[in-house]
């Protein structure tokens, strides 16, 4: 089976406090799994956090950003 691949990685992103940022990365293939992490902890769906995955692009939404979120 061929290997997942970023065809586009993730880019930083600023945002201000209290606002909400979103990050994308692109696959290689179509609907793969995307886990999410901060450092070793992964990240869960929340009122904070929301995922959406579409073909091979993935996105994760932070909302109420703070200075812990870098």
């Amino acid at each position: 089976e061929i290997p997942v691949l970023f065809k586009q990685e993730l880019q930083n992103e600023e945002a201000k406090e209290g606002k909400q940022v979103k990050l994308t990365c692109e696959l290689s293939k179509p609907d793969t799994p995307v886990k999410w992490m901060k450092g070793d902890t992964v990240l869960y769906a929340s009122e904070k956090y929301e995922f959406k995955q579409r073909g091979t692009v993935a996105e994760l939404i932070i909302r109420d950003v703070k200075s812990i979120d870098a």
